[in-house]
């Protein structure tokens, strides 16, 4: 894409964490940003927040990413509002973790359903959109996606499935002049589990960082495409 401004952006699980951070660098771009939420008071919550130093505009939406009918009602919103939609960010996630003989199977169901069928959702509702504009498509899946460890059955299985998807998607999209990445964080100072950020996150990947990243990526020309994409903190916290 390289000149982004003016451009309009969807990203899911917007209102704190990853996403907001990314809808921050993408507002100050001057993109035109929904973000969604499973609370519409949240969403319109971080809405008013974003808005205050952006060049863009900003919505707020409600959906549920398991709910193909939801994220099909955002992207109407969205191409309601600006009339297009160029870049979608598929960041809503959650992890539930216990040993495989404690997993409970609601939990597991929900961590499948978030994670992966949510994102399948997200690009099925936005694709056509997308192909209008040889537009960007991009999952937020986790160094979980390739390495596993003790009681993360349900989230391992969530985002290693999230990182083959993504690259399978990419494949499939790149002859309509779509660009599709998978960005793999490591550790980062978010909510995620119900971890509250504070000062002894600070060695951590900052969702400022993940933000700058996306907007790195889509101003690169786009004969170059980086396609899966591992990220960690520089160095381990000090003791």
């Amino acid at each position: 894409m390289q000149n982004i401004e003016n451009k309009t952006a969807l990203i899911t699980g917007g209102s704190k964490g990853i996403g907001y951070g990314i809808a921050e660098a993408l507002l100050a771009k001057g993109v035109n940003v929904a973000i969604t939420s499973r609370s519409q008071e949240s969403a319109d919550k971080a809405a008013e927040s974003l808005a205050k130093n952006a060049k863009g505009e900003v919505l707020g939406l409600q959906a549920d990413v398991r709910s193909f009918e939801n994220q099909q009602t955002c992207v109407n919103a969205v191409l309601d509002k600006w009339g297009k939609l160029d870049i979608v960010i598929a960041n809503a996630g959650l992890g539930h973790f216990a040993p495989i003989d404690e997993m409970e199977i609601d939990k597991w169901n929900e961590v499948i359903d978030t994670n992966l069928t949510g994102v399948f959702y997200t690009i099925k509702s936005s694709v056509e959109a997308l192909k209008k504009n040889g537009g960007y498509f991009f999952t937020i899946s986790s160094l979980a996606g390739t390495n596993f460890f003790p009681s993360g059955s349900a989230y391992n299985a969530s985002k290693f499935g999230l990182t083959g998807f993504t690259q399978s998607v990419m494949l499939d999209l790149r002859q309509h002049g779509i660009n599709v990445s998978t960005i793999m964080p490591g550790s980062v100072a978010t909510y995620f589990n119900d971890h509250e950020p504070n000062e002894d996150d600070y060695w951590k990947i900052q969702k400022e960082d993940l933000g700058k990243m996306v907007v790195d990526l889509l101003e690169m020309n786009p004969r170059t495409l980086p396609s899966k994409i591992e990220v960690r903190p520089s160095r381990p916290p000090q003791k």
